[in-house]
C-alpha cells in the first residue's frame, strides 16, 4: 500500500508540474513541450543541502556507466514516458497513408541519407580533433546521426499539418532515419567492442530492418483492404439475414496491434516507435471512420508529459561549471543542428527540385531535435566504456537543447509557409 501511494504522489505532483511548465510556456506562443522539458529540469536539479525534490518523489535516476537502473518510482516514470511517444507514433502513422508516404519516397529517402551522413562525418571530425579517441569520435557520430520523430511529429499534430508535403517527408525521412541510426549504431558498437565491423550483424540487422519495414507496407496495400472488404460483406450477409452482426471493439483490436508491432520492432533491433508508426499506418485508411485518432490521441496526451519530463531530467546543470565542457557543448550543438540543416535540405532537395526554400527551412530543421534518441546512444556508448562522462553530457545537453531550439523555430516556418491555415474567417466564428 506504501509503495503504491509513493508512485502515486509522485505522478500526481510530476504531471502538474509538467501542465503548470507546458501553459506558462505557451502563454509565449511556444510549443507546451519545451514547458515540460524545463520542468523536467527543474525537478532534476532541484535541491537544497540534503534536501532534494527528486529524493522526497522517491526517484532516483539511473546512474550512466554503471548497473544502477534507478528506482522503482522512476521505472514507473519512464514506461509511461515511452509508452507516451509509442502511442504519439501510432497516431502519427493513422495519420499516414501508404499512398502518401510513397509519394514521398525519392525525397525523403535521400533526405535521411544526407542526414546522417553529414551529422557523422562533422561529428567524428570534431571529437577527433579534440581528443583524437576513436572510440569516443565514432559515438559521438552515431548521437549526432540521431532523429527524435516523436518532437516533430508532436508539433505538426498540434498544428493540425499532418497532410502537407513537408510533413509527409519529415516523418517518412525520420523512419528511415532511425533504420539508418541503428545501423550506424551496430556498426560503431561492434568497433567498440571487437575492434573491427561485423559484416554479418551489419546485414542481418539491415536485412531484418529492410523486411519488416515493406512487408508492413506490402500489408497496407494490398493485406488490410481484403481483410476489410471480408468483414463487410460478412457483415451484410448477416444483416440480410435478420442476425445481429458481431461487434468489434476497434480501439482494442488497434492498440493490441499497436503494442505487438512495437514489441516485435524492439525485439529485431530497431526502435519500437517505428513498429508503432508502421501499426498506424495498417489503420489509416479507416482511422477517421472508427475515430482512432482522437481515442488514441487521449491516451497519449497524459503519457507524452512523462516523456519530456523524463528527457529534461537527464541534465546535469551542475557540469555546466566547466568553462571548457560548456564551450564543447556550445560547439556541438551549433554542428548539430547545422549539420542536420544542410544534410536533410540538400537531401530533400535532390529528391525533389520543386522543393522551395520555405520547404526546405522546414524539412531541415524538422529533422534536427536529437531528444531521447541521442541520449540512448550515449548512454550504450558511456556503459560499453566507449564514451567519457565529458563526452556523455556533451551529448546529453546536445539532445535536449536541441529539443528545445527546433519546435519554436519549426512552428514559426511552418506559421510562415501555411499562413492562411490560421486565419479566422467568417464561416468560422461561432
Amino acid at each position: 500500500m506504501e509503495y503504491l501511494l509513493q508512485i502515486l504522489l509522485a505522478l500526481v505532483v510530476l504531471y502538474v508540474l509538467a501542465r503548470v511548465g507546458s501553459i506558462v510556456v505557451s502563454r509565449f506562443g511556444l510549443p507546451g513541450l519545451i514547458g515540460e522539458i524545463l520542468m523536467g529540469i527543474v525537478v532534476a536539479n532541484l535541491a537544497f543541502g540534503d534536501w532534494s525534490l527528486l529524493g522526497s518523489l522517491g526517484i532516483e535516476l539511473p546512474t550512466p556507466g554503471t548497473e544502477e537502473t534507478g528506482s522503482d518510482v522512476y521505472h514507473v516514470v519512464y514506461a509511461l514516458a515511452e509508452l507516451g511517444v509509442i502511442f504519439l507514433l501510432f497516431a502519427v502513422g493513422l495519420e499516414t497513408k501508404v499512398g502518401d508516404l510513397l509519394k514521398s519516397g525519392r525525397p525523403a529517402l535521400l533526405c535521411a541519407v544526407m542526414g546522417v551522413i553529414v551529422p557523422f562525418i562533422l561529428g567524428f571530425a570534431t571529437i577527433m580533433a579534440y581528443d583524437g579517441n576513436t572510440n569516443h569520435a565514432l559515438f559521438m557520430a552515431a548521437a549526432m546521426v540521431a532523429t527524435s520523430v516523436g518532437i516533430t511529429a508532436r508539433i505538426i499534430k498540434d498544428m493540425k499539418l499532418m497532410d502537407t508535403r513537408e510533413a509527409r517527408i519529415i516523418i517518412a525521412a525520420a523512419v528511415i532515419d532511425d533504420v539508418l541510426g541503428m545501423i550506424v549504431l551496430a556498426i560503431v558498437k561492434g568497433m567498440a567492442d571487437s575492434g573491427e565491423v561485423s559484416i554479418v550483424s551489419i546485414l542481418t540487422i539491415t536485412l531484418q530492418a529492410v523486411v519488416f519495414v515493406l512487408a508492413v507496407m506490402a500489408f497496407c496495400m494490398w493485406g488490410v483492404p481484403r481483410i476489410y472488404d471480408y468483414f463487410e460483406a460478412r457483415k451484410k450477409a448477416k444483416e440480410a439475414e435478420g442476425k445481429v452482426p458481431v461487434s468489434i471493439n476497434k480501439l482494442a483490436l488497434a492498440l493490441i496491434v499497436c503494442l505487438a508491432m512495437a514489441a516485435l520492432a524492439e525485439y529485431i533491433g530497431l526502435a519500437a516507435i517505428i513498429g508503432a508508426f508502421l501499426a498506424g499506418m495498417i489503420f489509416a485508411d479507416h482511422a477517421w471512420e472508427w475515430d482512432l485518432e482522437h481515442k488514441v490521441d487521449s491516451i497519449s496526451t497524459f503519457m507524452l508529459s512523462f516523456f519530456f519530463l523524463n528527457v529534461g531530467m537527464q541534465v546535469d546543470i551542475y557540469a555546466l561549471s566547466d568553462v571548457t565542457l560548456v564551450t564543447l557543448i556550445v560547439v556541438i550543438l551549433v554542428l548539430a543542428v547545422i549539420s542536420k540543416y544542410i544534410g536533410c535540405s540538400i537531401g530533400a532537395k535532390m529528391g525533389d527540385r520543386t522543393l522551395d526554400k520555405s520547404s526546405l527551412n522546414i524539412i531541415g530543421f524538422g529533422m534536427a531535435p536529437r531528444g531521447e534518441v541521442g541520449i540512448i546512444v550515449a548512454s550504450i556508448g558511456l556503459a560499453s566504456g566507449a564514451m567519457s562522462q565529458d563526452l556523455y553530457a556533451m551529448v546529453v545537453f546536445m539532445s535536449v537543447l536541441t529539443t528545445i531550439i527546433a519546435p519554436p523555430i519549426i512552428s514559426r516556418l511552418f506559421k510562415r509557409k501555411y499562413h492562411e491555415e490560421y486565419t479566422i474567417l467568417p464561416d468560422d466564428r461561432l
